[in-house]
């Protein structure tokens, strides 16, 4: 996140902390959803994987979930 100071007028800062705050609610309902997202695409990959014919799409398929996992953490 980028730190931008804002200057708020006094009359408008309740209505910026609750914006600032749902902003941040829904940031973080997306890593979390990213998260569980990516960990179950690295589960389905690797039973995937597990036959030989299987491999072709689970790897990939693991690999993926595991980027979607790190881009919900960082």
């Amino acid at each position: 996140m980028t730190a931008e100071k804002r200057h708020v007028h006094w009359l408008l800062w309740p209505f910026y902390a609750i914006w600032m705050l749902l902003a941040t609610i829904v940031e973080m309902v997306g890593r979390l959803v990213a998260m569980i997202l990516g960990l179950v695409l690295i589960l389905v990959g690797v039973l995937v994987s597990l036959t030989i014919v299987g491999a072709i799409i689970g790897i990939p398929l693991a690999l993926i979930g595991f980027l979607l996992f790190l881009r919900g953490i960082f």
